[in-house]
């Protein structure tokens, strides 16, 4: 069945807040979305953001980012009153999250909420904590002596922690008892408001398409809790990271800096690791989106010393085996398959063997010298989801100023525009008419909106994952184009 979305990351949403929440303004865009006669909601990770306010750097691959809470549910609830929070410095551009300001302020007032909450007296708390004690316990440990350590990584903290010897465990559990029950508190809520969210979207016809990152942070909690699974030295340190080769984008390549795995580890539990990841993603999501796909075929492995990603090395990853043991404990799951890069034929077959749509991207689709994949007429078959851009690239109006003369001109003639302003609708109805089974546009493209409104610029850090709607942004009229599109493109 034809189908169609828009991504929106919930960071992303209008609200007065400094950042997107799960509270009416969500609510308000999945009817948006109705409005539209849209099909999907895709977002990005809801893990909490780490290192460069990345929610592909996360604290933890469970977890909830406690800033998309939202604060005015927890009014109505009795936990806040209005002046724990309406009040405070939230923002200083409504466009852009302040992440400085949100962290200070955020914590603060959720700390009020906890302490006016029962969760002896909640049926639903209690079911929570029992239900995700095989993360819960050790992600609310972690967080609360991250905070203690102030904010430094595990590898600092005292040794015995860093080694989790069971008496400094012990002791830290019993002295940080409050905090450990605050980042309990704050993860009941922001499920709660997730289940609450999803299944709104649910019952209007809306399914939710999720992202989870390949790899996960070396300052984690499934790091410090499980270092067996990951290459590391004696001294709990990586011996080599992740990244990519350099190409025409990045000279230097990438240097992502995640540990990577001790795949044939993994390989002797079935990797039971991954089925519980997948299975959990899947509660959470309809749809799970895996970042960097090609990873499982093969992975780029950089030393640890290494400042670029200029002299890494290929090596075999886990391949089919991973997803037969995934498929064999928890039966077929709702996969995309991001399968950008450098794909090779063992890539290709590997997504071929799973099954997975893989994606496709119109940016990178008009090369005047070669004969792209990601043009429409190459599709080998309807089994992908066409993009107009990814977070991690140009807007379409961004791609449009900063693209080549030839790529311009090649797109104007394959899509018969004689003029350049009408080249960012012309590649969203591309997508939206292409074979693909699912055509995905950012909301900043029906927008129209230029470079500013990027998402991430990738290898860079400092003003990303920033960019925020407006509400004046949801319009009838706009509603009303993209509706008319996707009736028209049969999605």
């Amino acid at each position: 069945m034809r189908k169609s979305g828009i991504l929106l990351h919930i960071s992303s949403l209008p609200s007065p807040y400094g950042i997107g929440t799960m509270g009416k303004e969500a609510y308000d865009f999945v009817d948006y979305l109705v409005e539209c006669d849209q099909k999907y909601w895709q977002i990005l990770p809801v893990v909490p953001t780490g290192f460069g306010d990345s929610p592909y750097q996360s604290f933890s691959i469970f977890a909830g980012n406690p800033y998309f809470i939202d604060l005015d549910i927890l009014n109505e609830e009795g936990l806040l009153s209005d002046s724990d929070y309406k009040d405070l410095d939230w923002y200083d551009n409504k466009r852009y999250v302040n992440y400085g300001k949100i962290y200070n302020n955020i914590f603060k007032v959720l700390k009020i909420a906890s302490n006016n909450f029962n969760g002896d007296e909640s049926d639903k708390y209690l079911k929570f904590i029992k239900e995700n004690k095989f993360w819960l316990d050790d992600y609310a440990l972690f967080m609360a002596l991250k905070f203690e350590n102030g904010g430094r990584p595990w590898i600092e903290w005292s040794d015995d922690l860093v080694h989790r010897k069971e008496n400094a465990l012990a002791d830290a559990n019993n002295r940080l008892s409050d905090e450990i029950q605050m980042w309990k508190f704050m993860q009941f809520k922001f499920f709660e408001q997730w289940s609450n969210l999803k299944q709104y979207a649910n019952k209007n016809g809306i399914e939710i398409v999720g992202d989870i990152p390949i790899y996960v942070a070396y300052d984690s909690v499934e790091v410090w809790c499980e270092p067996e699974l990951y290459i590391l030295d004696k001294d709990l340190n990586p011996i080599e990271v992740a990244g990519c080769p350099p190409d025409c984008f990045t000279p230097l390549g990438q240097l992502w800096g995640n540990p990577l795995y001790n795949w044939d580890r993994m390989k002797k539990d079935k990797f039971s690791w991954w089925v519980k990841r997948i299975e959990f993603a899947t509660t959470i999501y309809d749809v799970v989106r895996i970042d960097h796909f090609r990873g499982f075929d093969g992975y780029y492995a950089i030393p640890y010393s290494h400042k670029t990603a200029e002299n890494g090395v290929w090596r075999d990853g886990p391949g089919i085996d991973l997803f037969n043991a995934i498929e064999n404990e928890i039966g077929k799951t709702k996969i995309i398959a991001e399968d950008l890069g450098f794909i090779t034929d063992s890539v290709e077959k590997l997504l071929e063997d799973t099954g997975f749509p893989g994606m496709k991207v119109l940016q990178f689709a008009f090369d005047p010298n070669a004969d792209s994949v990601y043009l429409p007429q190459n599709y080998k078959d309807s089994n992908c989801v066409v993009y107009t851009g990814t977070h991690d690239s140009e807007t379409i109006t961004g791609w449009v100023k900063s693209a080549t003369k030839e790529e311009i001109k090649f797109a104007m003639d394959y899509l018969d525009i004689k003029r350049k302003s009408k080249l960012p609708w012309a590649i969203i109805r591309l997508a939206w008419s292409s074979t693909a089974d699912t055509a995905i546009a950012q909301m900043q493209d029906f927008l129209g909106l230029g470079s500013k409104a990027r998402m991430n610029i990738p290898s860079t850090v400092g003003q990303n994952w920033r960019w925020r709607a407006l509400k004046s942004d949801f319009s009838p009229r706009l509603a009303h184009k993209i509706k008319k599109l996707t009736k028209l493109c049969r999605r």
